[in-house]
Order: C-alpha cells, then structure tokens, then sequence
C-alpha cells in the first residue's frame, strides 16, 4: 500500500468556489508529497510558471480532459504493434521522467523540481511509470499519480513509433476491472493528438464529482502486482 505522507499545511480551497472561467486556480504552496496529494485530490495539478523565483502555479481546467476507460481508439495498426512491446510497470519511473523532461521536446515543463517531487511520490508508491519495450531498450513510457481509482497522467514519450500508445493501452488494459465504471483517467487538457485516441472533455463540475467518486475505490491491481 502506499505510504501516507505527512499533511501539507497548505489550503486549496472549495473547488466549488474556484473562479469559473480560468484554468489557473491557486499559485505558491509546495510540492512535498503531502500537498501533491491534497491537490490531486481537490481536482488541482501543477505546473511550473517558467519564470525563475515565480511561484508554482496550481490548475483545475473548466475543461478537463479523461479517457473513458471503454473508448481508447485502437487501431489495427495499434494492435499489431502492441505484438512487438513488452509493457512493464514501474520497473524505469526516473527514466521515463527524464525522457518525458527531454529539454529538446517542444514545450517541456518538467523542471528539476517537478522531477524530485515525482520521484518522491513514486518512492512512497503514489506515483507509477507505465513502460513500452523492445528488444531490452525502453520505447516508450508515460507517467503519473494513482490514487484509489484516480489515475492522473502527467506525460508521456516515445522514442519508437506508437510506443506511448502501448504503453496507454497497456495502462487502460490494466484499469478494467471489477471498478472500472468509477476509475477515472485523468490527462489534464484534450489536445488534438489526445482526442484522437479517444480522450473527451467535461466540465469542471462533473470531473470533480467523478473524483470523488473514483477516490473512494481500491487501487488498481496493475500498480501493485495484484
């Protein structure tokens, strides 16, 4: 089970409060792991402002994007190349950090500080890799936050065609079970390239009550060998 850590002492609020029409929601506190979870568990995430001193900034989009555990679009082509993978979980988690960190990707975010905190998480058991590999190289991976039936993604990477679409197959494979009408997928906004896999977009208020839902379900099998 993962290891409950110290609470923060910082407040996220009411997210029934939080300003209607901005993604942006809070900016300062930490990220000790006790404030990572509180704001996981609010519906918040973070991410770095980009300026050096700036405060971390904190987000709750209007509108959030998920993927329904039933609606990942898997192609043929998909299928056949998920043959020549080997999925694995948590076995590479700072190594598919640093590949999803790679400074030559186009708008990267994930500072050193952000790097740090998720390695902190997964050390405690609340942050997970989910891996694509062949032939003993790592192909592609992405990562993120497990809580009870919450699993938040934070990024994803690959160095060989459609590795990071395994490892999300892999990922929701691994989510459908017995709870699966109550997981929820998190993937913070639905980019083109996301919504072709089958993410969508809901509002605010129903992500924050599927939450709530979701926490409250046991953790997936997939992240602790069950």
């Amino acid at each position: 089970m993962p290891a409950e850590p110290p609470p923060t002492r910082w407040s996220f609020g009411d997210p029934a409060r939080y300003d209607p029409d901005d993604d942006l929601v809070a900016a300062g506190a930490d990220l000790e792991p006790g404030t990572l979870l509180a704001a996981y568990r609010h519906g918040l995430f973070p991410m770095p402002s980009g300026a050096r001193g700036e405060p971390m900034f904190w987000f709750c989009p209007v509108l959030r994007g998920v993927l329904p555990l039933d609606g990942l679009a898997v192609s043929r082509s998909l299928r056949r190349s998920a043959r020549d993978f080997e999925v694995r979980v948590d076995t590479a988690f700072a190594d598919v950090v640093d590949a999803c960190a790679d400074p030559r990707r186009p708008q990267g975010w994930i500072d050193g500080d952000i790097r740090a905190a998720y390695l902190r998480l997964h050390e405690l058991g609340w942050a997970h890799s989910v891996e694509a590999w062949r032939d003993g190289r790592l192909a592609g991976g992405l990562y993120g936050v497990a809580i009870g039936g919450l699993f938040a993604g934070e990024s994803m990477f690959h160095r060989e065609r459609d590795a990071s679409k395994v490892a999300l197959l892999g990922l929701v494979e691994g989510l459908r079970d017995e709870h699966a009408a109550r997981r929820l997928l998190d993937v913070q906004w639905a980019t083109p390239h996301l919504a072709s896999l089958g993410v969508v977009e809901i509002e605010r208020s129903a992500y924050l009550a599927r939450l709530q839902r979701a926490l409250e379900v046991p953790e997936a099998g997939i992240f602790s060998g069950r």
